[in-house]
């Protein structure tokens, strides 16, 4: 299992998204600061609404930045039957013999859907409730996690 080819997955990823949020903050800092901008009336907000923009772009920047150093840095172990589930981990859970999901527990960049070797997998932080049923498990354990009204139930049946 090649999970640094999923790191390098991720880090693209996010390498993206960077790119389009540094070009947003920018454009809603020059709208902020354009000269049409200007408020005309005590009720035109059009200056102040732009420069909220601007600074949450700016907030969304070095969030991303963030998560690429975290991902950079993420040592990556390989996990045995004897181990259990932790950050690093990718995990096979099977509801029945036709569905498999696969989750890779990361530090950052939970929600990203990647594909390796075919297989479709899913980021998760540890601070999911995924992540939450799955951390400390082992191979042949059962997850059960709450879905709305709904009842999920899987067994571990690897984790690289």
């Amino acid at each position: 299992m090649n999970k640094k080819q999923i790191l390098s997955d991720i880090l693209s990823h996010l390498e993206q998204e960077l790119s389009a949020t540094i070009i947003a903050a920018n454009n809603a800092h020059l709208a902020a600061t354009d000269d049409q901008s200007v408020a005309e009336t005590q009720y035109d907000t059009l200056a102040i609404e732009a420069s909220y923009l601007a600074e949450g772009q700016s907030r969304r920047v070095a969030e991303i930045q963030h998560a690429k150093q975290e991902i950079a840095q993420l040592a990556l172990r390989y996990f045995h039957n004897d181990t259990p589930v932790s950050l690093g981990a990718l995990v096979q859970l099977s509801q029945d013999n036709d569905k498999n999901h696969w989750f890779f527990i990361a530090p950052a960049a939970g929600g990203f859907r990647g594909i390796f070797d075919g297989k479709s997998y899913t980021v998760i932080t540890p601070t999911s409730p995924m992540a939450k049923a799955l951390v400390g498990k082992y191979i042949d354990d059962e997850v059960e996690l709450m879905i709305g009204a709904n009842k999920r139930c899987e067994d571990i049946i690897a984790v690289y």
